[in-house]
């Protein structure tokens, strides 16, 4: 990876990531206080440890900053280069001592997400790749699904959503749907072909795909909106109406798949 144009940016990343494991350390999964933000939304002291810790590592002057657990600073839009950033994706997962959540850290550059870094303390799993680069996935190379077929396809599904009842128009398909938290570590599975897809209809902040879109697309693999558009990145409103990831040969197929059930509003735009 050194001799990639974004080689000191994976190495700024992997830093901070590596600083993200002494402060999980300090945490026990399943044990944790909770409070909860408007929305209920849970949030712990570990995502405000990890906060701190990945903007000491990562923030640079000329460069803007966007987090979950930070205030949102508009002098971001005035910046080309910008980190995207949640400190602990999956937060209800950590909190239920699931190994299902992760530090989630995009780079962003005129509005694309060009790199990113993914790590799993749970289960020990790292993902750090750039577009020019590809994914390395615990220091080996790593590539995304080369199926052909949805049929039988692996497909990573939000554990809220299908308790919501979300994903029950997919349930009699010949699609194989496996539940699980954290959508940024989805994303980086997909990325390195430990799963086919996965993709959601329902809204997500730039946080918490910034990152897994950046190693799908670096790995060679389909990243798309609702609105069959490129992600977009840094944004003045951040939220996003949905996202879908798979593999680089299941793409007309899984486009074909959710249309239906794209909300209308959102294919109209």
């Amino acid at each position: 990876m050194q001799s990639h144009r974004y080689a000191q940016i994976l190495e700024r990343i992997q830093a901070a990531l590596e600083a993200s494991r002494p402060v999980f350390a300090r945490f026990t999964p399943g044990a944790i206080e909770t409070e909860y933000k408007a929305g209920h939304d849970p949030v712990t002291e570990a995502d405000r440890a990890l906060d701190a810790v990945l903007r000491k590592e990562l923030s640079r002057e000329d460069e803007g900053w966007l987090s979950e657990e930070s205030v949102d600073d508009a002098v971001r839009l005035q910046r080309s280069r910008v980190w995207v950033v949640d400190p602990l994706d999956g937060t209800r997962e950590f909190v239920k001592g699931i190994p299902e959540f992760c530090v989630s850290i995009g780079y962003v550059e005129n509005g694309r997400p060009v790199a990113g870094g993914i790590y799993n303390p749970a289960t020990d799993e790292t993902f750090l790749g750039s577009i020019d680069s590809g994914v390395i996935y615990n220091g080996k190379p790593a590539q995304p699904s080369q199926r052909r077929s949805l049929d039988g396809a692996l497909v990573l599904a939000s554990r809220s959503e299908v308790k919501r009842g979300e994903w029950k128009v997919f349930e009699n398909s010949s699609l194989s749907i496996r539940p699980m938290g954290s959508v940024a570590y989805k994303l980086a599975l997909v990325s390195a072909g430990l799963a086919d897809v996965t993709f959601t209809l329902t809204p997500k902040n730039e946080w918490d795909v910034v990152a897994g879109a950046a190693l799908v697309e670096s790995a060679g693999g389909f990243v798309s909106t609702l609105e069959k558009a490129s992600l977009t990145a840094n944004r003045r409103d951040p939220l996003l109406s949905g996202l879908l990831a798979c593999g680089p040969f299941l793409k007309n197929e899984l486009l074909a798949l959710v249309e239906p059930h794209i909300p209308v509003a959102e294919q109209s735009r």
